[in-house]
């Protein structure tokens, strides 16, 4: 929230979420950003961290779960790339962003003046407390169907052109920011048989090949191999 008076607003929120809490502390708690509780210690009031910690578990079982029953040939290997697509920071941001979630995030000064309502990381961070106070309040099974409800646009588009789409645009976003070089697409075999076909490329950026992506079509393989790019140049970007 961008200020306590705006509590009346969680009415709202729970409309969209379609669950209404018992405790509404620990919904208010899950927007309790650690900048917020620091500059308000006179308040003893606990930020959302700890919650992030177990919605982060509770979203990886309810995501597991949804997949395998959307995809019941899937190996082990695709489940998880379509677990990471949609539960990575961007997917997180992008479910935030649907439902407002900056507008009730409690804030200290100084994330406030750098617009950290805006900031992927914190919106990220703020479904997965919201999805752990949610677990507490409710049990396991009214946090499934919520997440089943918001991440229901996300699965739908998983492992279509669409979804090749964001990646691709994802990854050349990410590296224009860097420098402005574009990332470079390269077939680099293709085996099997005519009625099996796979297809392998590799991404280049800046003179180093960042990943390999593998498919039954060349879209979907620079799908893969766009995702593992990115994966790389984000972890590159937090080691730096």
């Amino acid at each position: 929230m961008k200020d306590p008076s705006a509590k009346h607003r969680f009415h709202e929120l729970q409309e969209q979420l379609g669950y209404r809490f018992k405790d509404t502390s620990l919904l208010q708690q899950a927007f309790q950003h650690a900048s917020y509780v620091n500059e308000n210690v006179a308040d003893k009031l606990e930020d959302n961290e700890r919650l992030e910690f177990l919605g982060d578990a509770v979203l990886d079982l309810a995501i597991s779960h949804l997949l395998m029953d959307r995809f019941p040939d899937a190996d082990e290997g695709t489940l998880s790339r379509f677990r990471s697509m949609l539960v990575d920071e961007q997917g997180l941001c992008t479910v935030a962003s649907r439902l407002s979630l900056g507008d009730y995030v409690l804030l200290g000064k100084g994330e406030e003046q750098t617009e950290g309502r805006k900031k992927p990381s914190i919106l990220a961070n703020t479904v997965e407390a919201l999805l752990g106070a949610m677990y507490l309040d409710g049990g396991y099974e009214s946090a499934f169907q919520v997440i089943q409800g918001i991440f229901s646009m996300p699965l739908e588009r998983i492992n279509t052109p669409e979804m090749v789409h964001d990646f691709k645009s994802r990854l050349q976003e990410f590296t224009q920011k860097m420098n402005r070089m574009m990332p470079r697409y390269r077939l680099v075999d293709e085996k099997g048989p005519p009625h099996d076909r796979r297809f392998v490329v590799e991404i280049a950026y800046n003179g180093r090949v960042l990943a390999r992506g593998e498919g039954r079509s060349k879209k979907e393989a620079e799908q893969h191999a766009a995702r593992e790019a990115l994966l790389c140049l984000e972890a590159d970007e937090k080691r730096s």
